[in-house]
């Protein structure tokens, strides 16, 4: 009778057990899929948190950056994005001062530049456009034209520039098209570059190096030339500083 009884408790111990073994592995796996749920939650939550974060950081840049100008001169509009804060705002004051017509314009077409050329290199001409060095060729005249602009303004692009690149003065129904013969890099008591020449050339000058904080030791300067009959190809660029390698 006993041994009957034990028999029968059996079968039903062992549903016991198995039920209890089915609720832990429905337990632990309902577990870890909440983990798994809330994990993704956490996640898409911070993604889209960080999307957000970066949509409002770029628009703060975008509100942070120079509004765009239209040149009076030119009428295109001032690309400020390698421009220095403070280049930035003495430029927009210059077109307060500074209304006289310019010479022409300088076009740099790799560089999309396009500026206006004034007469002399004081500070408020600088600020407004780039300018005629006093002592060298009239634009048009033939000879040396040395032009200076500021190297944290309209001249940073410079730095871009390679030998074979084209420049364009401008003026009132005619145009006048240079081609980079050299680039090099003197001491700003060097006005060598400056001298005279026997074909049209023309000289730009800034300074550098490019990004130096202060009062910049040297001079950067791209020399071009008319392009002569028969010239095919633009002379090696020439290298003065070993600071232009670096």
């Amino acid at each position: 009778m006993i041994a009957d009884q034990d028999q029968e408790r059996e079968p039903v111990e062992d549903f016991m057990r198995t039920r209890r073994v089915e609720r832990f592995v429905i337990a632990t796996g309902l577990a870890l899929l909440a983990l798994w749920v809330g994990a993704w939650i956490q996640r898409t939550v911070s993604a889209r948190a960080a999307v957000r974060r970066f949509a409002a950081e770029q628009a703060q840049a975008l509100q942070a950056m120079p509004a765009a100008v239209r040149d009076p001169a030119s009428g295109i509009p001032v690309d400020f994005s390698m421009w220095s804060g403070k280049r930035v705002d003495s430029y927009k004051q210059s077109l307060v001062d500074k209304t006289d017509r310019p010479l022409a314009l300088l076009r740099i077409p790799k560089l999309h530049l396009e500026v206006p050329v004034y007469n002399d290199t004081d500070d408020l001409t600088l600020n407004r456009g780039v300018g005629r060095i006093l002592g060298t060729a009239q634009i048009g005249a033939g000879g040396n034209v040395g032009i200076a602009g500021h190297r944290d303004g309209f001249f940073r692009g410079l730095k871009d520039l390679v030998p074979g690149d084209e420049i364009e003065l401008a003026r009132i129904g005619q145009s006048e098209s240079y081609v980079v013969e050299n680039i090099h890099i003197v001491n700003p008591e060097d006005v060598s570059v400056l001298e005279q020449t026997q074909v049209p050339t023309l000289t730009l000058v800034t300074c550098f190096p490019f990004y130096y904080i202060g009062s910049a030791p040297q001079r950067f300067i791209v020399r071009a030339s008319r392009p002569q009959p028969g010239q095919a190809t633009a002379p090696v660029v020439q290298i003065k500083s070993k600071e232009k390698q670096k």
